[in-house]
């Protein structure tokens, strides 16, 4: 049997005045730690990505008190913050020490608990929600994850009223888990109400998987866009986006 010689030929490549240099990817190369390792080998396939995102939401199991409240929020319609980015605002809330922080929709107690759970022994929740029935249930939740009644400021209303009722410059953390229509106004609330160190959480900010699609030029994503593009480029805050669950925009005031 006569040898298969394979030739490769790349078409449509050109030199380029960038940086980086030609637009012709390299030949991919098998590193010794992936010939060695079956887990580097599984890093290099197609599916790595999402296997990865899938082992990073899971990385940190929830109890029985959290799998409660996400089932309630299931049974009430609503779309719990996933235990990915649960578990990221634990660690903003412990990161910074929070002792104060505002939360943007209560949902029934999910992301809440979360955020507790990072703060500080004697820190507050504010939590600002419209439902009052999901804040009864929230409310429940926070009692049976042992979080004694003064730990929590449960408010009830539309957070744009509720916010410029708020201290200036009092808050460690403020998390905004409501509809993209009020990000900018809660972006603005929160350069007043936040400490210089302070941190603001958007969740959402990934728009279904739309936000680097050109293409999507619906009024949610638009609105995300421009919302995230102006804190990345506002000298107010130092950002980070971090894929996970539906988008996590992390941003400390300078």
């Amino acid at each position: 049997m006569r040898p298969v010689i394979v030739r490769w030929r790349m078409r449509g490549c050109a030199r380029s005045a960038s940086p980086l240099g030609s637009q012709c990817p390299p030949a991919p190369r098998t590193t010794r730690a992936a010939r060695r390792c079956p887990i580097a080998t599984v890093a290099g396939s197609g599916t790595s990505t999402t296997q990865a995102l899938q082992f990073a939401e899971s990385y940190v199991t929830e109890d029985l008190v959290l799998r409660t409240a996400r089932s309630l929020a299931h049974e009430v319609g609503l779309d719990a913050v996933t235990p990915g980015a649960g578990a990221a605002l634990r660690l903003l809330a412990a990161a910074g020490s929070a002792r104060a922080v505002v939360e943007i929709g209560t949902g029934t107690g999910v992301s809440g608990v979360w955020l507790l759970r990072g703060m500080r022994a004697d820190g507050v929740l504010t939590t600002i929600d419209v439902e009052v029935e999901h804040q009864r249930i929230a409310r429940r939740i926070f009692a049976e994850a042992g979080f004694a009644a003064g730990r929590t400021r449960i408010i009830t209303g539309r957070a744009l009223d509720v916010l410029p009722r708020l201290a200036d410059g009092a808050y460690d953390l403020i998390f905004v888990d409501a509809e993209s229509t009020g990000f900018a106004a809660c972006v603005d609330a929160a350069l007043r109400l936040l400490r210089p160190g302070g941190v603001l959480a958007l969740n959402g900010t990934l728009a279904g998987g739309r936000i680097g699609d050109p293409a999507a030029r619906d009024v949610e994503t638009v609105t995300i866009r421009e919302a995230v593009k102006a804190i990345r480029e506002s000298e107010h805050w130092i950002p980070a986006l971090l894929p996970v669950g539906h988008g996590l925009l992390a941003a400390v005031k300078c």
